[in-house]
C-alpha cells in the first residue's frame, strides 16, 4: 500500500518558503523502504569516501556502511553493527502533522547530511528531513523518534566545523530554519529572545542601530527552552544573568550540540553599542611574540574588546585571496571601545606593549569604512584558506587553554605544522586563550588525509579534558538519552566505556 511518504513530495534546493503542495513533483507511488526507496542517491563512489574519515567517526561509518549491507573494502576499522529500517508508519505519523513540511527527497537528504563547512563525511545521509513551525512540532517529532527508536539530527545555521550535523545513523534531520521568531526584547535587561532559526547575523541587522550580539557562543546566552529525547520541555533557567539555583542547566544544554535534546527558544544577551571605537593591528616576528602582547594586554587591565591572532601563512591567504600586500609574519588585531579619549588611550597602552615585544607597523583607524576594511581580514581568513588551496578540504581544530598557556601551546603547535608537508593555518581569540588550526588538505591523496588526522589528533578532545570527564558526559548522555537518538555518535569518542 502506498504510503504517505510516497505522496510526499520533492522540495527544491532553492524553496523557502517551502512550496505550495501542488508545485511539487511526486516520486513514483512505492512503499517507503529505508534503503530501496524512489529517491535513492546516483551511484557514486561512497566506498572510497568514509576511507577518508578520522577514527572516530569511521567507527561510525563503518558500522552503519557494514549494517547497510554497503561495501567496507576501503574502511580501516570495520565494525559490526546494526541499523534499523525507518518503519512506514513512523512516516506516516510525522506526515500527519507537518504535512509539506517533511521531504525524503535524496537531493535535499543529500544536501543536509553533507556539511557545508567541514571535511567530514558518513556513508549515509538522513532518512527524512522535517521543517517544524513550532515547539510543539518539534515535541511531537521528538517523541515519535523516540517510539520508534529513530535517531535525530538537529540542524541550525550548519555552520558546523566538526561534522555536527552528520547522520552516520541515518534517521531524522530536524531542520530549525522556519522558527524565525524574535520573540520579545528586553531593553531595560539588555536581552532578546528568540528562535533557533533567527542567524546572528539577522539579529544584529534587525537591532543593530542601538544593540549587538557579537556572536552565538555560550557566553551569550542566558537561558533556553529544550525539548528533552522523552518529549518533556525543560526551561534552563530564568532571563536573570546571574543565577546559584541548581545546575548550570543552559550550559549543559547548549554545549551539548544536539546530544541531550532539540533546543527551541533561546535568550541572548545584548551588549549596547560603544560610543566610539578603534581597531588597530600590529606586525611581529614569532607567534609567540603576538600571542605574549595578547597575554600582557588582557593582564594590564587594558578594556580591549577583541584580540585576534593571525599567523603568516594565514596573511600570505588573505594577500593572495583578496590581493593584498599586507606584510607575510604573525599579526595580531585589536578592538578598543568607550568614549573617543578611553579608546585612544588604551591605543596608546597597547601599542607601547606592542613595541616592548619586537612589534612594528603598529596602525589604527576610527573611521567606520576604514575600521570594516581592516575586520573584513579576519571575517575572510577561513576563505582566503580556501581560495590558497581550492582543490583542497580543511580540518580545523579547536583548542582552549589557560590564558598563561596560549603562547606556550600557539609556539608548539606552529613548530608541529611548520614541520608538515601540509599548508596549515593558524588564527586565535587570543584573548580567550582559544586558537584554531585550519589543516589543509587533498581529500584524494591518502598520505595527506593520514597526515592532516594526525595533526588533529594532537589537539584530541581526550587531551583537552580528560578520560574521567568523558565518561561523566556520557553518564549524562545515557540518563537523558536512553536510546540514544539525540545525534547519537557526536561529541564522545566511541571508545569511552562507563
Amino acid at each position: 500500500m502506498a504510503t504517505a511518504a510516497a505522496a510526499l513530495l520533492r522540495l527544491s534546493r532553492s524553496r523557502r518558503p517551502l512550496l505550495p503542495l501542488s508545485s511539487l513533483r511526486l516520486p513514483p507511488p512505492a512503499p517507503y523502504h529505508h534503503h530501496s526507496h524512489s529517491q535513492t542517491p546516483p551511484s557514486s563512489s561512497s566506498s572510497s569516501s568514509h576511507a577518508r574519515l578520522p577514527a572516530f567517526l569511521s567507527f561510525l561509518a563503518a558500522a552503519a556502511a557494514a549494517a547497510a549491507g554497503g561495501t567496507t573494502e576501503s574502511t580501516e576499522l570495520v565494525v559490526r553493527g546494526e541499523r534499523k529500517r525507518v518503519p512506514n508508519e513512523f512516516i506516516d505519523e510525522l506526515a500527519s502533522f507537518l504535512g509539506e513540511n517533511l521531504t525524503v527527497d535524496y537531493e535535499e537528504r543529500h544536501y543536509h547530511g553533507t556539511p557545508q563547512n567541514s571535511f567530514h563525511k558518513a556513508v549515509n545521509v538522513p532518512d527524512v528531513v522535517v521543517f517544524p513551525r513550532s515547539q510543539d512540532e518539534v515535541r511531537k517529532i521528538v517523541m515519535a523518534c523516540n517510539k520508534y527508536k529513530v535517531p535525530i539530527v538537529p540542524y541550525g545555521g550548519a555552520t558546523s566545523i566538526e561534522g555536527h550535523t552528520l547522520a552516520p545513523h541515518g534517521g531524522v534531520c530536524i531542520n530549525m530554519s522556519l522558527m524565525k521568531k524574535i520573540k520579545s526584547l528586553h531593553v531595560e535587561d539588555m536581552d532578546v529572545v528568540v528562535e533557533p532559526g533567527v542567524g546572528w547575523i539577522e539579529l544584529n541587522e534587525a537591532w543593530g542601530h542601538y544593540w549587538r550580539n557579537v556572536c552565538y557562543s555560550l557566553f551569550w546566552f542566558t537561558s533556553c527552552e529544550a525539548v528533552l529525547p522523552n518529549g518533556d520541555v525543560v526551561k534552563t533557567g530564568s532571563r536573570a544573568r546571574k543565577s546559584a539555583a541548581g545546575y548550570d542547566l543552559a550550559r549543559l544544554i547548549i554545549g551539548s550540540e544536539g546530544t541531550l535534546g532539540v533546543i527551541t527558544e533561546v535568550t541572548v544577551r545584548l551588549q549596547k553599542l560603544p560610543s566610539h571605537s578603534v581597531v588597530a593591528m600590529c606586525n611581529f616576528q614569532t607567534i609567540k611574540d603576538a600571542a605574549d602582547v595578547a597575554i600582557a594586554t588582557m593582564l594590564s587591565g587594558i578594556q580591549v574588546s577583541r584580540v585576534e591572532l593571525l599567523d603568516e601563512v594565514q596573511i600570505r591567504a588573505i594577500n593572495m585571496a583578496n590581493g593584498k600586500n599586507l606584510p607575510e609574519v604573525p599579526t595580531l588585531m585589536f578592538e578598543f571601545i568607550g568614549t573617543e579619549a578611553y579608546a585612544l588611550e588604551q591605543t596608546l597602552l597597547v601599542q607601547k606593549i606592542a613595541t616592548e615585544h619586537h612589534g612594528s607597523d603598529f596602525v589604527f583607524v576610527e573611521e567606520p569604512d576604514a575600521k570594516e576594511e581592516l575586520w573584513k581580514i579576519r571575517k575572510e581568513a577561513l576563505w582566503a584558506g580556501f581560495a590558497m588551496k581550492p582543490d583542497h578540504e580543511a580540518m580545523i581544530t579547536d583548542v582552549c587553554v589557560p590564558l598563561s598557556r596560549l603562547a606556550e601551546c600557539i609556539s608548539v603547535s606552529k613548530e608541529k605544522l611548520d614541520a608538515s608537508p601540509l599548508t596549515c593555518l593558524v588564527i586565535a581569540h587570543a584573548g580567550d586563550g582559544n586558537f584554531h588550526t585550519i589543516i589543509l588538505f587533498d581529500p584524494s591523496q591518502e598520505d595527506q588525509r593520514r597526515e592532516a588526522e594526525r595533526l588533529n589528533h594532537f589537539m584530541y578532545l581526550e587531551k583537552e579534558l580528560g578520560i574521567e570527564s568523558l565518561r561523566t558526559m556520557k553518564r549524562i548522555k545515557a540518563a537523558l538519552d536512553p536510546n540514544n537518538i539525540m545525534n547519537p555518535g557526536k561529541l564522545i569518542p566511541p571508545h569511552v566505556c562507563i
